[in-house]
């Protein structure tokens, strides 16, 4: 059974981003759920990889203002 700790929903432009931390008997794990006019998507991170994901996403973030700014 899976014990919900932490539940956040944004939205970009047309889409919609479910951010769920959940816990079960195997560990924490991140579940993201993309929904788009009532298609989903989900990815689940393993808690032990959360601080790389961020990470990456930071870099990304970080290229994309880079790009915004040069240009």
């Amino acid at each position: 059974m899976e014990q919900l700790i932490l539940s956040e929903k944004i939205q970009i432009e047309r889409k919609q981003f479910f951010f769920d931390l959940k816990e079960n008997p195997r560990g924490r794990f991140l579940r993201i759920t993309e929904d788009v006019g009532g298609r989903r998507d989900t990815i689940i991170i393993p808690s032990t990889g959360l601080d790389q994901f961020v990470e990456t996403l930071s870099k990304a973030a970080k290229a994309e203002q880079d790009l915004i700014e040069s240009a």
